[in-house]
C-alpha cells in the first residue's frame, strides 16, 4: 500500500514538473500558414505580424493558394474561406460572412437599378471562378422567400477576390461578394461599392480553421489561440443573416447607403 502511495505521489510530481515546463517553454520556432487569397491582406498579414511581436523567437511562413491543406501530415494551420471537404485536419469555423450583390454607383446610374433578382438577368455580371456555375440562391430577409438565379455568362472572370472587387469597384458590372470584404473596400475607397437589392442575402460562408490532430507544439497552439481571439467583430457566429443590413459605421454603411441609392436611382 505505501508503495503505491508512494509511486502516486511520484507521478503527480512528475505530471506536475511537466507542466510547469510547459509554462515556461519560450514560444518559438517554425510556423506555417497557409491562407485563402481573399483573407490574407484582408484580415491575416496583419494578425501575425502582431503575433510574431508578441513572440520573437518565432520564424512564420505565410503561403496563398487557390485549395487548401487537405492531408494528415501537415504540419501548416490553413485559413480558408469556405467549406472544406474531404480534409483529413481538424476543422473549426471561426465566424461566416453574409454575402450580398454589389455594384459601383456609375453602373447602376447607367444601367438602372433592379428591383427584384427576376430583374438581374439583365445586368452584366462580373463573377469569380466557381462561384455562381451552379446558380445562386438568394433569400429575403423579411419575407423568407427564396429566388434562385442563374447568373448570365460573364465577359470578365477573374480567379481572386481582390480583383473580383476590383472589376466591382471600376462599374463593370455586378456580382456577387461578402458584406465584410466590401466593407473593408468602402472604408478604403468611400463610395466605390453599393449593394444591391440589400434585403435580399445569398448563403453565408464560413471562415475555416484547419490544424492537426493530436499532439501540438507550444508555438502552434499559442497561433491557434491568438487567432481565435483576433477575429473581426462583423464576422458571425451563426450563418444565419441580421435582421438589419450590416453598415460599415454608425448609420452610413454600406448597406444603408446602397437602400438609398436604390430608391433614388433612375
Amino acid at each position: 500500500m505505501t508503495h503505491v502511495y508512494c509511486r502516486q505521489i511520484l507521478e503527480l510530481a512528475e505530471q506536475g514538473r511537466q507542466a510547469l515546463e510547459e509554462l515556461n517553454e519560450e514560444v518559438s520556432g517554425e510556423l506555417h500558414v497557409v491562407a485563402h487569397n481573399a483573407l490574407a491582406r484582408s484580415w491575416l498579414s496583419a494578425r501575425l505580424t502582431a503575433f510574431m511581436e508578441v513572440h520573437p523567437e518565432v520564424h512564420l511562413t505565410l503561403r496563398t493558394g487557390t485549395t487548401p491543406t487537405l492531408t494528415a501530415d501537415s504540419q501548416a494551420v490553413t485559413v480558408w474561406l469556405g467549406e472544406v471537404r474531404g480534409s483529413e485536419l481538424r476543422q473549426e469555423v471561426l465566424g461566416w460572412l453574409h454575402r450580398g450583390l454589389y455594384g459601383h454607383p456609375d453602373y447602376f446610374s447607367r444601367q438602372g437599378q433592379p428591383q427584384h433578382p427576376r430583374e438581374l438577368i439583365r445586368h452584366t455580371w462580373i463573377d469569380l471562378l466557381g462561384e455562381t456555375e451552379q446558380g445562386l440562391t438568394l433569400t429575403h430577409r423579411g419575407q423568407g422567400g427564396e429566388f434562385h438565379f442563374r447568373p448570365p455568362e460573364s465577359r470578365f472572370r477573374v480567379d481572386q477576390q481582390m480583383l473580383h472587387g476590383d472589376a466591382l469597384a471600376s462599374g463593370h458590372g455586378l456580382g456577387l461578394m461578402s458584406d465584410w470584404l466590401a466593407q473593408a473596400r468602402e472604408r478604403a475607397h468611400p463610395g466605390s461599392l453599393v449593394r444591391c437589392l440589400p434585403e435580399w442575402d445569398a448563403p453565408a460562408v464560413p471562415v475555416t480553421l484547419l490544424y492537426p490532430y493530436g499532439f501540438r507544439p507550444r508555438r502552434l497552439s499559442a497561433l491557434l489561440a491568438f487567432l481565435r481571439q483576433s477575429l473581426p467583430n462583423a464576422w458571425q457566429p451563426s450563418p444565419t443573416p441580421q435582421l438589419e443590413p450590416t453598415s460599415v459605421a454608425g448609420s452610413e454603411g454600406v448597406a444603408s447607403r446602397a437602400t438609398q441609392r436604390c430608391l433614388s436611382s433612375p
